[in-house]
């Protein structure tokens, strides 16, 4: 719509299409802030391309976004000119495009890794809420314990064999580890000070650690940090929620609909992005569906986050290709902010993700298992991570007073013929 407004009768090869990129990532941006659904935004489908995707360092996923229409919009003018001026249009564009995809085969300096971390993919069944009596669950908190404890041996090579993992990480899981529950606090300080290592579990954070599970009044999906000594010394709650998943926008419209109230989950938002401090280390933690917002883990790292550890279940995609969307936008993540990125799932992909955006280990899917996850830390900063998503609202407000202009000459132009109307 807002390309055929642009569209005149006169210049609508020159108008409409030099503004498209600029139109495509304003588009994109409202998505974001305005229906808080950027789900796959164009500039995702490039996350293998390490050339290409290295502008995002300094304008974000929008800036590939806008490379990629710019290339189109180049190939659409082809067949708006005059036929004698379209062969060298044509090889000049295709020629744009060839150098934009070369990044493909364009290999990335190698990124060293020097620390190593243990992810633990739990493959625990999505929607079996009623299985989990307190038999079902201290045998399944003792088989995690285990696996993190005795893990199999792994296969490393240079630097980093022989390094002691560090963190564990557990993922976002479906099971019904509480915070305020002391059967699985108590197993999660064995396990730290067992290991000698902090730990990231995923978990259902509560108000106070006083509150049972049924007394709780305010219940958050939380990841919560454990020392090596067993205390519990900080937590990230989720800040941005799944509308319809883990609350229920516009209760008073939709209150009518009892059924619909209960099935959705009532969790608290959080309201804080700031990084967990592990010893010496600040880990900037994201869950699940806020891996598709790019300003909300950039705060992170801006924050002083020196690596980031996104925590998923992404059971709940079954075996749609959701779940490897899901994978390249989180990778994503970790180009814009040039930080290695430890991805632990419930049923996979869990993965270790350099700076590139690169898979450097993974775990294979729907398996119970652990990954040895090399990574490294990083304390500079980019001009993404320092200034955020400032493209893509110049975007917006390009395209914003154009789009108003044209709105004016055309409001102006009807005014002007309804006059001459009343004259004649």
């Amino acid at each position: 719509m807002a390309i055929s407004l642009l569209a005149t009768k006169t210049q609508f090869s020159r108008r409409a299409l030099l503004l498209a990129p600029a139109l495509w990532v304003a588009v994109e941006l409202a998505r974001t802030r305005i229906s808080g659904f950027p789900w796959d935004l164009l500039g995702i489908t490039q996350v293998d391309n390490t050339a290409l995707t290295h502008s995002a360092t300094f304008a974000g996923v929008y800036g590939v976004s806008f490379e990629i229409m710019l290339v189109n919009a180049a190939i659409a003018s082809i067949f708006l000119v005059r036929r004698e001026k379209r062969k060298a249009l044509l090889i000049a564009a295709f020629g744009a495009a060839m150098v934009l995809q070369a990044g493909r085969w364009i290999p990335a300096p190698p990124a060293s890794s020097d620390h190593l971390a243990l992810l633990l993919q739990q493959n625990v069944p999505v929607g079996e809420g009623e299985n989990w009596t307190r038999e079902y669950f201290l045998s399944t908190l003792k088989d995690f314990t285990a696996l993190s404890l005795s893990p199999p041996p792994p296969t490393l090579s240079g630097s980093i064999q022989g390094l002691h993992p560090d963190p564990i990480v557990w993922p976002e899981s479906p099971a019904p580890f509480y915070t305020s529950d002391p059967f699985f606090r108590n197993a999660i300080s064995s396990l730290a000070k067992q290991s000698q290592a902090w730990v990231i579990v995923g978990s259902l954070g509560t108000r106070s650690a006083s509150e049972t599970p049924e007394q709780t009044s305010e219940i958050y999906n939380s990841a919560s940090l454990v020392s090596p000594t067993g205390e519990w010394t900080g937590r990230y709650d989720k800040v941005h929620l799944v509308p319809f998943g883990e609350y229920l926008p516009f209760k008073r419209v939709f209150s009518f609909a009892g059924g619909l109230t209960k099935a959705v989950g009532e969790f608290t938002p959080g309201t804080s992005h700031a990084p967990l401090q592990a010893g010496t280390t600040k880990l900037g933690i994201f869950i699940c569906y806020e891996s598709i917002f790019p300003d909300e883990v950039r705060q992170s790292v801006a924050q002083g986050a020196q690596a980031l550890v996104n925590i998923s279940n992404d059971g709940w995609y079954g075996d749609s290709g959701a779940y490897a969307q899901h994978l390249r936008q989180a990778r994503m993540r970790a180009i814009e902010n040039a930080r290695w990125l430890l991805r632990d799932t419930n049923t996979g992909v869990t993965a270790a993700i350099d700076p590139y955006g690169r898979i450097v280990a993974s775990a294979p899917r729907k398996k119970r298992t652990v990954l040895f996850a090399p990574y490294a830390l990083a304390s500079e900063t980019n001009f993404y991570t320092r200034h955020g998503d400032w493209f893509a609202y110049l975007c917006a407000i390009i395209s914003i007073v154009f789009l108003g202009w044209e709105l004016l000459c055309f409001l102006f132009r009807h005014e002007v013929k309804r006059n001459h109307g009343r004259r004649t």
